[in-house]
């Protein structure tokens, strides 16, 4: 599949009121998942626009997930919560409930056998459950918060990336740290304002598994007046060293989220005081090969299982989705 990125525009663009937080398309491609700050989560028709929404957790809803086969999102939330949902409902009332960290849940993530769901959260622990909520190992080993889990297609490997910037490899079966990627760039300390400022906001392997890609910010000059700009770093997986950074310069916001496309190329969503942009990385330059400025604010993002269309959940409260272009053949 090869991409035309600078063709990339905005198909669709549905409104849900309350800013939004998360997004996620299903793995089958007909809805989309969002989640607001009034504490609802709404699944969206990608047919016609419709939407459902209800009540859903105590607080934020600070990431999503679907088991593979579809019918289940897992929604991870600021209330200390995982809670497994039907996809399909009029009115869909929640299957399992867990108090899953103590502290906000930041992040979850499904293997792609469907056998575990990975969860991390402010108490710097990793733990995987089954498919039924129950508890199926602790890994411990962060120091500051965890801000991101990814299962490796093979199965056997986990990742998780922390608020201090390292990306933790772990032996699924056994729970072992197997070794660390050092994304220290991602991270700042500012001790005139005292906080430890930015993380590994998301990870990504390529579709060949040649390269790790973790998003974040960097140029935190005044972090409490969210003065920085997005920054990916990139690493060769065999070696496990750092091989590019990626800036986006002129850019103020941070990079939330980071997927690559089919043809091996990168999109990642930026999100800030500079309003919200679609950025497209090729993993061999430093620069981004395309910029596509959104109307507002982006806080997420999903690629949908076409390749082709992009989600971006919004502050304004809008759910847009971009669509890219195949190049013509020649």
């Amino acid at each position: 599949m090869s991409l035309d990125v600078k063709q990339t525009h905005v198909v669709h663009e549905w409104k849900h009121g309350k800013p939004l937080i998360a997004c996620c398309f299903d793995p089958t491609g007909r809805f989309l998942f969002t989640s607001s700050e009034d504490y609802t989560l709404q699944r969206w028709s990608l047919e016609d626009g419709l939407k459902v929404a209800w009540e859903a957790h105590d607080s934020w809803i600070r990431d999503i997930t679907f088991l593979p086969d579809g019918e289940t999102v897992i929604t991870a939330g600021c209330d200390d919560r995982i809670i497994f949902w039907p996809v399909i409902g009029e009115k869909p009332e929640a299957r399992v409930e867990v108090v899953a960290h103590k502290g906000w849940v930041r992040c979850i993530d499904a293997s792609k056998d469907g056998t575990l769901v990975a969860t991390g959260g402010n108490d710097n622990l990793v733990r995987l459950w089954d498919p039924n909520g129950k508890l199926v190992r602790e890994l411990s080993g962060h120091a500051s918060h965890v801000y991101s889990v990814l299962f490796h297609p093979n199965g056997e490997l986990l990742l998780s990336g922390d608020l201090e910037g390292k990306v933790h490899q772990w032996e699924i079966p056994t729970g072992k740290l197997m070794r660390t990627f050092d994304a220290k760039n991602l991270h700042t300390y500012n001790g005139g304002q005292q906080v430890h400022y930015g993380g590994v906001r998301d990870i990504a392997l390529s579709p060949d598994g040649a390269i790790l890609a973790c998003i974040g910010l960097h140029k935190a000059t005044n972090p409490l007046g969210a003065v920085n700009e997005p920054l990916i770093m990139l690493f060769d997986w065999e070696k496990g060293e750092a091989v590019r950074n990626q800036p986006a310069e002129g850019v103020q916001g941070t990079g939330w989220q980071i997927e690559f496309l089919p043809d091996g190329s990168e999109v990642c969503v930026s999100g800030g005081s500079g309003g919200g942009h679609l950025l497209f990385f090729n993993p061999s330059d430093e620069k981004p090969v395309h910029k596509l400025k959104l109307k507002d604010t982006a806080r997420d993002m999903s690629l949908h299982p076409d390749g082709l269309q992009v989600a971006t959940a919004h502050w304004d409260g809008h759910v847009r989705i971009s669509r890219m272009e195949m190049k013509a053949a020649k």
